[in-house]
């Protein structure tokens, strides 16, 4: 559920919740204030309704048997249930007081009966300062022809006390309702938001503090889910630049390490030469021209070397541009087997080319590095060749829109231990780096770079004691781009 959702059913919530509350607590409280709490007394309408009758009942016995009003039984009874619904009655008979309701003081018997209009109807109801008295009269004639007239009289006071406390009670009631409901929901919502957004608060100090171990897990749909999911994938993305330029580092060091290492083996031994001159142990024509012969082979050594670094080093950082163009590979594989054949070092080695078919393999790629590639790969393989019959296979063939080169030889293989390696920079299967095979260990590094530039990939299959075959794939014309720089 989105915030935007979250907050709208909030809001509705916090208009239903207190209108069916208060619409509960309204009822409870008229309830209380208005229904019958204790035996006997009844509700207020029917209190105002029993009193209007005994009133009417009055009225009827002056109108029709004027003389009963003068039987105090009567009237003390009548006054007791009119006491029972905030009434009271006084009689007068030729402005004379024949009866009092016990309600009403004596002393304030003349403030009732003077200003008092005269004969109204029932019901018209005026008000009385006194005691909040409410009051209407009644005129009739007793069977002597005297003058009688009927005060009665309804204490309003305790029900608009009542109804002033109801009132009072439901405006608190509803404040109070409003406040709760909303000061819950309110808390119950902001809880939602504030306790996310306090994670990634953590989450961001420990990265402040360098602590890129801790994942950040909302386990939330809403827009701070998706904060949550943002702010984890940065936090991996900066967890793995770290953890990669540190390795970068490392590789860094081994790099100098490694440099520090091959280029101090052909100075060593340049340097002993010169001085083996400079003492005169070189003491004949064909001791100087031995030495002379070993500076060379050095000095050749730390070349190869150094211009295999700066190959590495400028194809690593993408410094080295690449300029595609058309080659037919199974043209381009049969030339360079015949440059093979010429080559000094390929005495005593068989080149075959395996050719599946006639029909050309185009493919867009860097002739010159691509020469590279081979070459390196022979080179790997050459000092590994140490059988009496020494063969070196080259095929290309088309697969699954690729274009796959393989060269095969049948020299002593490589150990399985050491298959997941040997394109690393710097790495020899043979533990010795004094080791008369030589080389920098930069060749299948630079194969790896060179064919992961045209967009291919490059693995080894190999068996101890059986040979090694090192394959890499080309894309095939159509999927391949146009020059670049």
């Amino acid at each position: 559920m989105s915030i935007k959702t979250r907050l709208l059913l909030s809001y509705i919530a916090m208009i239903i919740i207190p209108l069916v509350l208060f619409g509960l607590v309204a009822s409870g409280l008229a309830s209380y204030f208005w229904g019958e709490r204790e035996a006997g007394k009844p509700f207020i309408r029917d209190t105002f309704t029993k009193r209007d009758e005994l009133f009417a009942g009055v009225t009827f016995m002056a109108k029709y048997a004027p003389n009963q009003l003068t039987n105090q039984k009567m009237l003390t009874e009548t006054d007791e249930q009119l006491q029972a619904v905030g009434g009271a009655l006084i009689l007068t008979k030729d402005d004379h007081v024949l009866f009092v309701s016990q309600s009403i003081d004596s002393a304030d018997l003349p403030d009732y009966l003077q200003g008092q209009p005269d004969q109204g109807r029932m019901h018209s109801w005026k008000q009385l300062k006194q005691d909040g008295y409410t009051f209407d009269t009644y005129e009739f004639t007793f069977a002597d022809q005297s003058k009688g007239k009927l005060y009665f009289l309804a204490n309003s006071f305790p029900f608009m006390q009542t109804g002033i406390y109801f009132f009072i009670a439901l405006i608190l009631s509803l404040l109070t309702i409003v406040a709760l409901t909303n000061g819950v929901l309110t808390f119950l919502v902001s809880r939602s938001i504030i306790r996310p957004l306090y994670a990634l608060k953590q989450a961001a100090n420990e990265i402040k503090e360098g602590n890129l171990e801790r994942p950040v897990q909302l386990h939330r749909k809403d827009e701070l889910g998706e904060l949550g999911e943002a702010f984890e994938e940065m936090r991996g993305r900066l967890y793995d630049s770290i953890h990669l330029q540190l390795q970068y580092e490392e590789n860094r060091k081994q790099l100098i390490s490694s440099i520090s290492h091959d280029l101090k083996t052909p100075i060593t031994g340049i340097k002993a030469c010169v001085e083996a001159v400079q003492e005169g142990i070189a003491d004949t024509e064909a001791k100087r021209e031995k030495y002379m012969k070993m500076i060379a082979i050095k000095s050749e050594q730390m070349d190869l070397l150094i211009d295999e670094l700066f190959l590495f080093s400028r194809l690593d950082l993408n410094k080295l541009p690449f300029h595609f163009e058309e080659v037919d590979m199974r043209a381009f594989m049969a030339q360079f087997a015949e440059e093979l054949r010429l080559d000094p070092r390929m005495q005593g080695v068989s080149i075959r080319v395996e050719e599946h078919n006639e029909s050309p393999i185009p493919v867009m790629a860097d002739q010159e590095k691509l020469h590279r590639v081979l070459m390196n790969i022979v080179d790997n393989s050459l000092k590994y060749l140490n059988k009496d019959e020494k063969l070196i296979r080259l095929e290309a063939e088309t697969a699954d829109g690729e274009v796959i080169v393989a060269i095969s030889d049948n020299g002593t293989g490589i150990e399985k231990e050491a298959m997941p390696h040997i394109f690393d920079r710097f790495y020899r299967a043979d533990p010795s780096r004094n080791s008369a095979m030589g080389g920098s260990g930069l060749g299948l590094a630079i194969v790896k770079q060179i064919v992961e530039g045209h967009g291919g990939r490059v693995w080894a299959e190999s068996e101890s004691g059986h040979g090694t075959r090192i394959c890499f794939t080309l894309p095939d014309l159509k999927r391949a781009g146009g020059d670049t720089e």
